[in-house]
C-alpha cells in the first residue's frame, strides 16, 4: 500500500509574518497550519501553537523579533494535535481553551495526536520534543474577554464547523478575526471531524461579526474585506458542495467507496489545486458519509482507522472497520 498523500509533501514552506494592525500578526506557510499573535502591554497573546515545540520555537524568534515581552496566553482554536502540541515551547502562564475542545483532549486527544503524526510526518518536525497531551488550564462556555491594557480580545466559541468546539479571536476595534480551521483560503478544509449541517450557520456568525481582516487556519493572512468575504464563500461553497454530493450517494445505497469516486471526480475540477485536497479529500467523504447516516458525533480517528479508510478509498480494498454498517 502506497502511504497517505501527505507522507510524500516533504518541501519546506516559506513562512510569512504579516503585521496586521499595531501590535497584531499572522504567522503563516504556504498552507501550513497558521498562528496568531497579538501584544498587550505587558505579554503576547498566541493564537494556535503549532505542531511540536521545536515547530514552536520559530513562531517565538518572530515575536521576538518585534517585541521582548513575554507570551503570557495561548489560545488553542481546537483540540487538533497540530495546532496544540508545540504548547510547551512558549511558558504561557494560561493555556485557553472551549469547554468542548477540553472535552474532545480527554475523549479523543491520545488517538488524534497519534494518528495525525502518521498522516503528516513533515508537519510534526522534532516530535520528540513534545513533551505529551497539551491540556488547557482555562476554559470557557461561550465566551471570554482578554483585556490587554486597553486592548479588547474576545475568545468566542463561534459554532460547530472543523470540530465542535471551535473557537476564534475576535479584536472589536480593530476588526480583526483569528478564525483557526473554521475558515480556509485557498486551503482544502480537513472535515474528517467536522459538523457539515452546522458549517454555514457557523460562517454566518463569522459574517456577522464584520472582519476586515482576517487569520484562515491555511493559507495567507487577509488584509482586505474582499479577500475575507472570498474566503467565506470558498469555504462554504466547499464543505456544502461535499456535503450535498456524498448525501445524494448515500440516497441511492452507493458503498462508502462509490461516492469517494463519485465525489473525487465532481469535485477535482474545481478544487483540486487546493493545499492538501488528495489528503484530506479521503477523511472529508469518510465523516460526511457517516454524518449523512445519522452519525451526529464524529467517530474517533486512530491511526489503524487512518489505514484501512486509505486502503479501501484509495485502493478500493475491502475496509475492515472504514465502513458504517447500514441498516
Amino acid at each position: 500500500m502506497s502511504g497517505f498523500a501527505s507522507t510524500r509533501d516533504l518541501a519546506e514552506k516559506t513562512v510569512s509574518f504579516d503585521e496586521l494592525g499595531p501590535g497584531l500578526y499572522a504567522y503563516t506557510a504556504e498552507g501550513d497550519p497558521n498562528s496568531g499573535v497579538i501584544l498587550g502591554p505587558d505579554g503576547v497573546v498566541v493564537v494556535d501553537a503549532q505542531a511540536t515545540p521545536i515547530m514552536a520555537r520559530d513562531v517565538m524568534a518572530r515575536i521576538r523579533a518585534v517585541t521582548d515581552r513575554p507570551v503570557r496566553q495561548l489560545v488553542l482554536t481546537h483540540y487538533h494535535a497540530v495546532r496544540v502540541l508545540g504548547a510547551s515551547a512558549y511558558g504561557a502562564q494560561a493555556i485557553i481553551a472551549s469547554d468542548l475542545t477540553r472535552e474532545l483532549i480527554v475523549e479523543r486527544g491520545r488517538q488524534d495526536m497519534d494518528s495525525e503524526i502518521g498522516r503528516f510526518p513533515r508537519l510534526f518536525r522534532g516530535r520528540e520534543s513534545i513533551p505529551g497531551l497539551t491540556w488547557p488550564t482555562h476554559t470557557f462556555d461561550r465566551r471570554m474577554t482578554l483585556w490587554l491594557g486597553e486592548r479588547e480580545a474576545q475568545v468566542i466559541r463561534i459554532g460547530r464547523a472543523h470540530t465542535m468546539g471551535d473557537t476564534v479571536v475576535w479584536l472589536p476595534k480593530e476588526k480583526v478575526l483569528f478564525a483557526g480551521d473554521t475558515v480556509e483560503f485557498g486551503a482544502t478544509p480537513y472535515c474528517g471531524d467536522a459538523h457539515f449541517a452546522d458549517w454555514p450557520a457557523t460562517l454566518r456568525a463569522i459574517r456577522d461579526l464584520g472582519p476586515e481582516k482576517l487569520v484562515p487556519g491555511r493559507g495567507r493572512a487577509l488584509l482586505t474585506r474582499s479577500d475575507v468575504e472570498q474566503a467565506l464563500q470558498d469555504t462554504e461553497s466547499f464543505t456544502s458542495t461535499l456535503f450535498a454530493r456524498v448525501r445524494q450517494g448515500v440516497e441511492k445505497g452507493w458503498t462508502l467507496k462509490q461516492i469517494y469516486d463519485d465525489t473525487m471526480a465532481h469535485m477535482r475540477p474545481v478544487y483540486g489545486h487546493w493545499v492538501i485536497f488528495e489528503h484530506c479529500m479521503p477523511f472529508n467523504v469518510s465523516r460526511a458519509y457517516d454524518e449523512a447516516q445519522g452519525i451526529e458525533r464524529p467517530r474517533i480517528w486512530t491511526a489503524e482507522r487512518d489505514l484501512e479508510m486509505w486502503r479501501a478509498l484509495e485502493q478500493g480494498e475491502e475496509a475492515r472497520s472504514g465502513e458504517v454498517p447500514r441498516g
